[in-house]
């Protein structure tokens, strides 16, 4: 069983096609890259797989879970960190971990534990007493990463993840989602930063206009288009190509 898989999903915005008729799968334990230019369906698609939308046709199941009928069992197992740090502004740091941790029924001798660590890891323990309003892009960004990182989801959902990070907290973060790939964990990342998507990433989707233009790894996009050497170059081939033929 693939950890995701959707077949046929289209989403529309009233007359508007959001994501038209795309269909892909995601491996268990695979990093999987989601790559598009502004407004390309990106964002639609993260929103349809963690229910935040739902999808006008087609099918997608997460963990074998249909997103249309079992939202609630696929939401316990997920973690998903969007392009803006949403986190209520009022609570303190620790107050903010300690909330995660009981929705997702972390247990408490648990969350004594990773809390601390998880803070220090991202240079936060020294704010935790702090309320959230307080805080830096970057510094909300790191929180709500800490969070997702608490209660261990079987799926990471990052969409532009390393958004307002320091250098030192994107290599940290980069490092994290390695790490995590190796032991098991799901990553569906969208990014524009494209360094990070081909040295991280197992495979690449790149979609624009609602339409998916291209998935493989990268070596096989790089033959594909006979790019250069970097990814950016693969995808503006293919993002290119796309503009033309409209």
């Amino acid at each position: 069983m693939n950890a995701i898989e959707v077949k046929s999903f289209v989403k529309k915005y009233g007359d508007f096609e959001a994501v038209r008729d795309i269909t892909f799968d995601v491996k268990k334990g695979e990093i999987f890259a989601f790559l598009g230019p502004n407004g390309a369906g990106k964002t639609t698609t993260v929103k349809v797989l963690t229910g935040l939308l739902k999808p006008t046709s087609g099918k997608a199941s997460v963990l074998g879970m249909d997103v249309a009928k079992e939202m609630d069992g696929i939401k316990k197992r997920i973690g998903f960190v969007p392009d803006q740090p949403y986190v209520y502004p009022y609570l303190t740091a620790f107050e903010y971990m300690r909330m995660i941790g009981d929705i997702y029924g972390v247990d408490l001798s648990e969350q004594k534990k990773k809390i601390p660590e998880l803070l220090g890891m991202f240079e936060l323990d020294d704010r935790s007493g702090e309320i959230i309003d307080s805080f830096s892009h970057g510094m909300k960004q790191k929180l709500v990463i800490s969070g997702v990182l608490l209660h261990k989801p079987e799926i990471m959902f990052l969409d532009e993840p390393l958004v307002g990070l320091d250098p030192k907290s994107a290599r940290l973060v980069k490092d994290i989602f390695a790490k995590l790939s190796k032991e098991g964990t799901t990553i569906f990342m969208c990014t524009h930063v494209l360094e990070v998507a081909q040295k991280l990433a197992g495979r690449i989707c790149i979609i624009n206009g609602g339409k998916i233009l291209a998935l493989d790894t990268f070596e096989n996009l790089q033959k594909l288009t006979s790019a250069e050497a970097d990814l950016e170059s693969v995808y503006l081939k293919l993002t290119a190509q796309r503009q033309s033929e409209e």
